[in-house]
């Protein structure tokens, strides 16, 4: 061949796009543990799931039997300190709830391929949503049901603000270093908000 070749120049060029995108798809082959690593795909399954709920069901009774001392400990902590309530909820309680999300998604990130950047992402977003909707919702209904007085007009206001921010950052299906630090002041311009709100006679 002629390595003048426009042609040959374009059969290299195609050889190199499909030899990155194999070489992609093995760096980004599902981590499989070592001791079952040897057997039959449907046994892989079966273990794995089994494993999962037993895990799961560790994790729940984990989370039944601390959840309560926690909150107390959260308590405490904002009397000795002199802090507002909403700070204490806001500011240490999703640090303390949500690690586990966090280590996980540093865990998949670290490996730094399409794929496993996208299950990080996807367990972020899948958190800030259980957390800004769901339990808003149930939060909303106890208040409702119960006959509780309404005071977290400004806090609302802000998870909402929240929201719809993340929900229009995620859209984008390139994200770079610049949208992770906007993602990173969303947490301090919040509660920001919350103080200016309340300052402006938001209950």
């Amino acid at each position: 061949y002629d390595l003048e070749n426009p042609l040959h120049k374009s059969n290299n060029i195609s050889h190199k796009v499909m030899n990155s995108m194999f070489s992609e798809e093995d760096e980004e082959e599902e981590d499989i543990p070592e001791d079952i690593v040897d057997l039959e795909p449907e046994e892989q399954q079966a273990i794995i799931k089994k494993r999962a709920i037993f895990y799961l069901t560790i994790g729940t009774v984990v989370v039944l039997a601390f959840s309560d001392p926690m909150v107390d400990v959260m308590q405490q902590i904002g009397r000795r300190l002199n802090l507002a309530p909403f700070y204490v909820a806001f500011v240490l309680a999703p640090i303390a709830a949500n690690i586990s999300e966090v280590i996980a998604s540093l865990f998949y990130a670290k490996k730094k391929t399409r794929k496993t950047i996208s299950i990080s992402l996807t367990a972020l977003e899948g958190a800030a949503c259980m957390n800004n909707t769901f339990c808003l919702s149930i939060f909303m209904g106890l208040i409702y049901f119960r006959g509780l007085a309404w005071q977290y007009t400004a806090e609302t206001i802000s998870i909402v603000v929240v929201q719809l921010i993340i929900g229009l950052l995620v859209q984008r299906k390139i994200m770079t270093t610049f949208d992770a630090f906007l993602v990173l002041l969303i947490f301090p311009l919040s509660i920001v908000l919350v103080a200016v709100l309340e300052k402006l006679g938001f209950d």
